[in-house]
């Protein structure tokens, strides 16, 4: 769901322009955004925010990008290097979408969980065509819910990385395709992907003000 659904019930006019302002689904959040720390000197854009509970509801989680944008449709050769931070609201409940009940409480799982679907919607193996992407990408997605739900396991690995300065455990996962972490940090639960840009050499942060992310 959409994130700018917080917007429902204001004036038309209200709805219009936060439609038209990608930045207020993100400053709705009762959450503290992170992305790349200092040490990251390239491009920064906005991706999405969302809410996982019923419409009209808080926002949950959101994701910002570093580096190049992922592709939108095939690319024979994908040589695009990029990272994604996404943040997660810690939740202890949140109502289903369609209201009639609750969701899990939101973990440390549910930072991997979209950081892993994050990478293989944006990636596209060479060799598949259009036809037989969306069977790959069931298939692999299913893979990324289980190894989401295990982080103990044997498909992750500990990875330290500073936030905000300060060291924090996070557990680690390369494939072919990309690699994907998730942990914790202040206020939220934190997970990332990308290609082509080092996970080792990564930090992260709070982001005081999202306008850097904002390339209109």
């Amino acid at each position: 769901m959409d994130a700018s659904s917080t917007t429902v019930g204001a004036p038309v006019g209200a709805q219009k322009r936060a439609a038209a302002d990608p930045l207020v689904p993100y400053q709705s959040a009762d959450f503290p955004w992170y992305g790349l720390d200092d040490g990251w000197t390239g491009r920064r854009w906005l991706m999405q925010a969302g809410a996982g509970g019923r419409d009209g509801g808080p926002v949950d989680y959101g994701t910002l990008g570093h580096g190049d944008e992922p592709a939108k449709a095939y690319e024979p050769r994908d040589v695009r290097k990029f990272a994604v931070v996404v943040t997660v609201a810690r939740r202890d409940s949140r109502r289903s979408a369609d209201n009639t009940g609750t969701l899990e409480a939101t973990s440390a799982s549910s930072a991997a969980w979209l950081a892993g679907s994050g990478l293989l919607a944006a990636t596209w193996p060479g060799q598949l065509d259009r036809t037989l992407r969306q069977d790959w990408l069931d298939q692999q997605t299913a893979l990324a819910w289980d190894l989401a739900d295990d982080l103990d396991g044997p498909g992750w690995s500990p990875l330290t990385l500073p936030v905000n300065g300060l060291p924090q455990p996070f557990r680690y996962r390369e494939s072919e395709y990309g690699w994907v972490l998730a942990g914790e940090a202040p206020g939220v639960l934190l997970g990332a992907y990308g290609r082509g840009v080092s996970a080792y050499g990564a930090g992260f942060s709070t982001v005081p003000d999202l306008t850097v992310y904002d390339g209109r």
